[in-house]
């Protein structure tokens, strides 16, 4: 079903001489593993194949129908309808590398980290609606505006969307006066010390912990945010197809106690 939804090249010339399929791999196992574009194994096509392939998808706009088309079915499969009714909006500052121009790159003075901020906004199930990477120097409220925008656009179902005390002041305003929408801010406990999952937002924390998982997302490697962004929109390509393909959300073995052999 994925592949039958990538899109070929331009039409004329010779016939495709590296499956789709092949393709695609190539992609998920750069974004899987973290390994430079140069550095694909040999099982694959050639790197410079794989990446046009990978900006050639991008530019017309494929990966995202994937995308939406695979989170449809999850959402389907979990007794929900297609198009969600409420999202989570949170960010994330990561490091960049030298391959990041400084023009696209800041400082994010609260986390203590230079490089790159991404927004996202997913549904309850922490499925991906919007994301935007920018300049980790944004603050939430600024950089916020984008991608509740967009999910507005894409998602009209969406009238509600909570969001952390990161979010709060003018941007609340903002989005029920530009956006005609909720955002709900959700507060920590006074008394909280340490971690605590918050009720209505644990979903958007989990999703970065899956984006995370890909080595290509642990840093920002890519030369522009768009391609950035795309960079996750794969990640969550290959978490919604295991998660398809399993029937279900992954569920871990949990602590295997050590049994001793008798000698």
């Amino acid at each position: 079903m994925l592949i039958r939804q990538v899109r070929r090249g331009p039409k004329g010339g010779r016939r495709e001489k590296h499956p789709r399929r092949r393709i695609v791999d190539a992609i998920s196992y750069v974004v899987r593993t973290g390994c430079a574009w140069r550095q694909l194994p040999k099982d694959f096509a050639p790197w410079p194949t794989v990446y046009w392939y990978f900006t050639w998808w991008h530019d017309d706009g494929t990966v995202e129908r994937i995308h939406d088309a695979l989170r449809g079915q999850v959402r389907e499969a979990d007794g929900r309808d297609v198009e969600p009714s409420a999202g989570l909006i949170d960010s994330q500052s990561v490091r960049t590398t030298d391959t990041v121009p400084a023009a696209t790159r800041g400082f994010d003075a609260g986390k203590k980290v230079k490089g790159r901020k991404r927004f996202i906004v997913t549904d309850t199930l922490g499925l991906l609606l919007a994301v935007h990477v920018v300049a980790a120097s944004m603050q939430d409220r600024d950089g916020a505006k984008r991608s509740l925008l967009w999910t507005r656009l894409d998602h009209p179902g969406v009238r509600k969307v909570w969001a952390d005390q990161g979010f709060a002041g003018r941007l609340v305003e903002w989005t029920a006066h530009i956006l005609g929408r909720d955002l709900e801010i959700v507060r920590k406990d006074s008394g909280q010390r340490g971690f605590q999952a918050q009720p209505n937002r644990w979903a958007v924390e989990r999703t970065f912990s899956w984006l995370t998982a890909h080595r290509r997302l642990a840093r920002d490697y890519e030369t522009s945010p768009a391609h950035s962004e795309t960079m996750i929109r794969w990640a969550m390509i290959g978490i919604m197809v295991r998660r398809l393909t399993r029937g279900g959300a992954a569920t871990r073995p949990g602590p295997r106690p050590l049994v001793r052999q008798s000698s």
